[in-house]
This record gives structure tokens, sequence and C-alpha cells, in this order.
């Protein structure tokens, strides 16, 4: 039998901030989530990354793979990649948004380069809005391995900019 092994994940309600970010630019409320004075979503402890910096039209993520990602061929599965990926191209275009927006992604491309795995250690996701419309957001994302700054995996987002509320 192969060695079991477990992992336990906690995190804040995250529909507690949903009141508070109401009144919040999308730059306002990100800046809160890396301060601490928003929890992060369950899902950023599930995958084991976080926020790492916010300006307006960029973002940052930070975040690291352990084995608990693998898939059945021996590597980090592709999900975590594309979840780093979403995330920070989801919050460049967040960065933007004023206190009545919201938006949705309409399209994600990702092309993965190179396979993560527990060697790759530390790696880092950097997004940038390529553009912003009244209705249409684009932006363009790169994960690294932090240590070497070797690109793993790109891709490109397009997201819908709606009224808060709909």
């Amino acid at each position: 039998m192969a060695d079991i092994r477990s992992r336990t994940v906690t995190w804040a309600d995250p529909l507690a901030a949903l009141p508070q970010s109401a009144a919040l630019s999308g730059l306002e409320y990100l800046q809160r989530l890396i301060d601490g004075r928003i929890p992060p979503p369950p899902m950023a402890a599930t995958l084991n990354f976080t926020l790492a910096e916010i300006g307006e039209g960029r973002a940052l993520f930070r975040g690291e793979a352990g084995e608990y990602l693998y898939n059945p061929i021996g590597v980090v599965h592709g999900g975590f990649a594309m979840t780093l990926l979403d995330s920070a191209l989801g919050c460049a275009v967040h960065s933007t948004l004023g206190a009545s927006e919201g938006y949705t992604t309409l399209e994600t491309k990702v092309n993965f380069v190179r396979p993560i795995t527990l060697a790759t250690g530390a790696v880092r996701c950097e997004a940038k809005i390529l553009h912003r419309g009244r209705q249409i957001a684009t932006a363009e994302g790169r994960l690294m391995e932090d240590a070497t700054g070797k690109l793993l995996a790109h891709g490109m987002t397009t997201c819908l900019v709606i009224a808060r509320g709909r």
C-alpha cells in the first residue's frame, strides 16, 4: 500500500466581505485583501497561492505547488497554472473597476511551456491589462519559476465589465 498523506485546509467565510466591497473600487478591495483586512478566497488556501501585489491594471500572485496537486503522469496538474493565470488576469481587470462595476470572464486561453514539479519551487504570476473599454477588458499574464524567471505558462483573458448587481 502506498504511503497515505493528508492535508487540512481552513478558511474564512468568503461571503462575509461582500457587503464591504460595495463601496470600494476594485483596486481598494484588492489592496484590502493583500493587507489582510479582507480574508482571501478559500481557493487560494486550497491551492497555496496569494495575491502579493496589486496596482492599476496589474496583479502579481505568488504560490508553490505541493504533491497534492500532482496528476497521474507525475507533474503538477495544469489546472494549477491555469488557476494562477486566471486569478492574476482577473485581478488585473478587477483593479480597474469602479465601485459600481463588476466583471465576469468571457474567455481565457493558456499555453503551457514547461511542466511544474516539486523541484520548480516557488512561482510568480504577473498579469497586466492590455485594453480596458467600457464593456470589454483584456489582459495578458505570465507564470514563471520565481528563482530563475523561466517561463512556465502564459495566457490571455477577455472579460465583460458589468454594472454591479446584475
